[in-house]
């Protein structure tokens, strides 16, 4: 006999090719309720075929925190745990059993692991914590974009950690980004104090070439006293580096990657992004110093300011490439072939491995 009473709500549209995948873990659920935002396919009919409850809404001008309260609106009152689930991410099987196992009567929030990304075999490779899972009151959603969970319910918040429970994300890459920027543009006239919008509106600047407004963005967020949070800090700091590079200003972009390193030394993308603007100087001993110095760093934060890139074959491939230019041949060769046997598919790779095994067989001859 189940413990509680679960909802899953969702807002959607135009998402039928996630439906059938969606209802056949999200049905674990005592009810399913779907908002759609004007769905031109079958969307709709397919989750009413599979048992969801769906009210259709029309949402103008659009933003993230008000479709996602509606959708909450229409959860009954005697449901004591909501699951927001979006239709492109999927629970493993199971995930009811595992909330309900550390769920009590005084818990208000849940949070588990998320899965963003995976490598070309399935192994996830960009994994954070996530926390959509909440009891009936007490939470509304804030934020035009990239919107949160604000609790002010009259208890002290509770919030416990689900053991096992991952949601795994599969999205649609078709799918149009362009009205983020507007939104965070919102947010932040609405919350000009919130310096997390902030470092998201100087991100998405940086997106959309915008460097000026980048910049000038990302270092009021970083002026800001409650920017506390080091490898976030960080990360803004690499993304004003990276404006002034594109702007051909190399020498600004390099002081602020040694900002960067001095913030938060643990991460191995400052050192990535040295490494790269070293690579396009040509500067191979600060190329194989920054590649030494990430590749250091075995373990990654759980943060979602994770850049693949330091993750993937990207370091071992630099790393070859300035000890080539260093006429390290051997240990040009060595990083060579770990940066192939990651990406196995990648000539350019394969190309650069044989050549450096013919330097190397030539320096030793």
């Amino acid at each position: 006999m189940n413990k509680y009473k679960i909802c899953v709500y969702a807002i959607c549209k135009n998402e039928e090719q996630f439906v059938d995948r969606w209802m056949d873990v999200v049905s674990e659920a005592d009810i399913v309720i779907v908002t759609d935002t004007g769905s031109t396919d079958s969307t709709v009919k397919k989750l009413q075929a599979r048992g969801a409850l769906v009210y259709k809404e029309i949402i103008h001008p659009w933003r993230f925190d008000v479709a996602r309260n509606i959708a909450m609106d229409h959860i009954p009152e005697d449901i004591d745990i909501c699951v927001s689930n979006d239709l492109d991410e999927v629970f493993e099987l199971g995930w009811r059993e595992k909330i309900e196992n550390v769920w009590a009567p005084n818990v208000t929030r849940a949070k588990y692991l998320f899965t963003w990304s995976y490598d070309e075999d399935g192994t996830p490779n960009k994994q954070f914590t996530m926390e959509k899972v909440h009891c009936r009151n007490g939470f509304r959603w804030i934020h035009p974009v990239h919107e949160v969970l604000a609790y002010h319910g009259a208890e002290k918040e509770n919030t416990v950690w689900v053991p096992g429970l991952v949601l795994h994300h599969y999205p649609d890459l078709s799918k149009s980004r362009s009205q983020y920027l507007p939104l965070l543009e919102l947010s932040l006239r609405e919350n000009p104090d919130d310096n997390r919008g902030l470092f998201w509106l100087g991100r998405e600047y940086m997106y959309h070439n915008k460097l000026d407004d980048s910049i000038s963005t990302l270092k009021r967020y970083l002026d800001m006293p409650t920017s506390k949070w080091s490898e976030e800090r960080c990360a803004a700091m690499r993304f004003i580096a990276k404006c002034h590079e594109k702007k051909g200003n190399f020498k600004e972009s390099r002081i602020w990657l040694y900002k960067a390193i001095a913030e938060c030394p643990f991460v191995r993308e400052p050192y990535l992004y040295m490494a790269q603007l070293g690579y396009l100087e040509k500067d191979w001993p600060l190329v194989n110093l920054m590649t030494n110095e990430a590749l250091k760093i075995k373990n990654k934060t759980g943060s979602y300011l994770l850049e693949l890139q330091s993750w993937d074959y990207t370091l071992y491939d630099l790393a070859a490439i300035s000890n080539y230019w260093l006429g390290l041949y051997q240990r040009s060769y060595e990083y060579a072939k770990k940066a192939s046997e990651m990406s196995k598919g990648n000539e350019r790779l394969k190309h650069n491995l044989h050549l450096i095994h013919q330097k190397m067989i030539e320096s030793t001859g």
